[in-house]
């Protein structure tokens, strides 16, 4: 089964415009993200969406952050691209009339539903802002920053 990772992607390319003065171009996001700009402009319409980034067309156009980094978790940008399925497990379903089943699942889905609510809960503490200032100071206590890769070319 292959992960989902939108969150991830994104939260890539808002770092990267949060290293920026200016708009970036969906196709400079997509090599960021290692993906094709036509995926950077699905992910990011929900984004525009939320208000959390704008885009300008044309020369000089492209992707800026339209809001303060500390206005905006990591939850707010799980909601804002659909909100994927932060679990990739489940139960069985093939014979919902056994009473084993139902009780397996019965403890399997409320552990499932409270590891969620704990992971979305830690999400939404966590900010733009917070995860910027750790790039900087991996930035800083980097040995070789020459070696470090931005996807900036």
């Amino acid at each position: 089964m292959k992960r989902d990772s939108r969150l991830s992607g994104v939260l890539h390319c808002l770092l990267h415009m949060a290293q920026q003065k200016g708009p970036m171009t969906s196709e400079r996001l997509a090599r960021a993200m290692q993906t094709h700009p036509v995926v950077v402009r699905r992910v990011m319409a929900g984004l525009r969406e939320a208000g959390f980034v704008a885009s300008a067309k044309g020369h000089g156009g492209g992707w800026v952050i339209s809001c303060p980094l500390d206005d905006i978790t990591l939850r707010d940008i799980h909601e804002a691209v659909g909100a994927p399925e932060l679990l990739a497990v489940g139960h069985r379903e093939e014979s919902p009339g056994c009473l084993v089943e139902q009780a397996v699942n019965a403890a399997l889905g409320q552990a499932y539903r409270d590891a969620e609510a704990l992971l979305l809960q830690r999400l939404g503490d966590v900010t733009l802002a917070a995860l910027s200032r750790d790039v900087h100071q991996r930035l800083a206590e980097c040995r070789h920053p020459h070696e470090v890769h931005f996807h900036d070319d």
